[in-house]
């Protein structure tokens, strides 16, 4: 399979170049990012209903990948409770090699057909879930094996690669192929491809937040009050809705424990 991932970069001699050149030609990479992501939209659409489908009756999404692909599922993952106020198993990173792999590459991880399905196994998987595979080439043991069990399991699965007629393209039952082109370093998916990646995750996992119910207007008014900057965020949000002096609008905030809470609070009288 020839991989778009791994074409040669429309740049050579990186090293003769300024930074300033090289600033502006990555940049120029970079704007092609969100141009293909507006050309998959209708395949990011279906993948986030079918998740949303999944989660509104209890289930959970899993994000699966291996390196960059992976570190990407778990940062969007990780991020969903602070700015949802949802449990933290509700959406769950894995990444091959475990969390270790989060800072120190573990070497060929990625390469197990097993480990994959293992992972999902320890957290009970079943057809209440959604599981969304994530590898650039699309071709990663770690996640293409996983898929297939996904699928002899009766789980639906998404995928999202970044070279078209990929593996994981053909098996995932809702793909989304963002063919950025080569990357400005040859090889290198931390680039345009973990852009893609990181974008249609946020995607998914914020529409589908949305319409569970976690935003009201166009406040996380379930956000976790974790610092000093999210109290006053959230006093100030709590000021918008009612009107309220700021100090008062804390001790509201604080007393009820997240935006909604309070707003209610106030709504109702208590």
């Amino acid at each position: 399979m020839k991989k778009t991932t791994e074409a040669s970069s429309l740049y050579d001699s990186l090293e003769t170049m300024s930074t300033r050149e090289l600033l502006e030609n990555i940049n120029r990479e970079d704007h092609k990012v969100p141009q293909v992501i507006q050309g998959i939209l209708d395949d990011i659409e279906r993948c986030s209903d079918a998740v949303f489908g999944k989660m509104r009756l209890g289930g959970r999404l899993f994000y699966l990948g291996s390196g960059t692909s992976g570190r990407l599922g778990v940062v969007d993952a990780s991020e969903c409770p602070p700015t949802f106020g949802v449990p933290h198993d509700w959406v769950v990173g894995i990444i091959a090699g475990g969390d270790s792999a989060i800072r120190k590459a573990v070497e060929f991880a990625e390469d197990s057909t097993e480990q994959g399905w293992k992972d999902l196994e320890t957290y009970n998987i079943s057809d209440k879930d959604f599981v969304i595979g994530i590898t650039a080439s699309g071709t990663t043991p770690y996640v293409l094996a996983a898929i297939a069990q996904c699928k002899a399991h009766g789980i639906l699965t998404g995928g999202i690669t970044c070279n078209a007629g990929s593996p994981l393209a053909l098996v995932a039952d809702y793909p989304m192929v963002a063919v950025v082109g080569p990357e400005f370093v040859t090889g290198s998916t931390r680039m345009k491809a973990g852009t893609a990646q990181k974008l249609i995750l946020n995607m998914i996992s914020t529409s589908v937040m949305i319409r569970l119910g976690k935003v009201r207007g166009n406040k996380m008014v379930d956000m976790q009050l974790s610092n000093d900057k999210l109290v006053d965020r959230g006093t100030r949000m709590v000021q918008e809705a009612t009107g309220l002096e700021y100090e008062v609008a804390k001790a509201l905030l604080l007393s009820k424990g997240s935006v909604r809470a309070a707003v209610d609070a106030y709504q109702a009288g208590a």
